[in-house]
């Protein structure tokens, strides 16, 4: 298969992901108070859905390094700086996808943001929100760079297994802090 294909195929595969990413995140927020009452459930939840948002980053990202590599942004100027720093892209995404995740809880926990409780809000997810944002920022880095293997792939899934695990563990103790 050419690449051009490829990269429709790829192209097309993240919009269909994405339609069903949403199907998903739908479902999972509806039942994720079920799910806490059994910590393994939860953690097993909480992963799947962490490995779902990194995979969809990850195809996202190859796809626009597809387009950028085989010149379909001929006429735009700087469709390459992404690819030419791919660290600064990434710090700078996973920032935005960190502080929209903590509002997206914010919103959840109190059916609205409340301005006077985010610095809370923020200073509990802070430890979970470091280590998704590693992983994250690790998956744009290295898709961006094009040095993804399977090796750092089962690395990047792992931190965001034991991210699962913390963020069951915290939620448990807040539970039973707050009871």
């Amino acid at each position: 298969m050419d690449a051009k294909k490829s990269t429709a195929l790829v192209g097309l595969a993240f919009v269909v992901f994405l339609g069903l990413s949403y199907a998903e995140n739908r479902f999972f927020f509806g039942i994720l108070g079920d799910v806490l009452q059994n910590p393994f459930l939860a953690v097993a939840m909480l992963f799947m859905h962490n490995v779902l948002v990194v995979s969809l980053i990850l195809l996202g990202m190859t796809f626009y390094v597809n387009l950028v590599v085989l010149n379909f942004f001929k006429r735009e100027k700087y469709a390459d700086v992404i690819i030419m720093y791919p660290r600064t892209f990434a710090l700078i995404f996973t920032c935005i996808i960190i502080f929209l995740s903590i509002l997206r809880g914010a919103t959840l926990i109190y059916g609205g943001i409340n301005v006077e409780a985010l610095p809370l809000i923020l200073l509990v997810s802070a430890p979970i929100g470091i280590i998704e944002g590693y992983g994250i920022y690790l998956t744009i880095k290295k898709t961006l760079g094009r040095t993804m293997s399977m090796k750092a792939l089962a690395y990047i899934y792992g931190i965001f297994f034991v991210a699962s695990i913390m963020e069951v563990g915290f939620i448990n103790l807040l539970i039973t802090v707050a009871a």
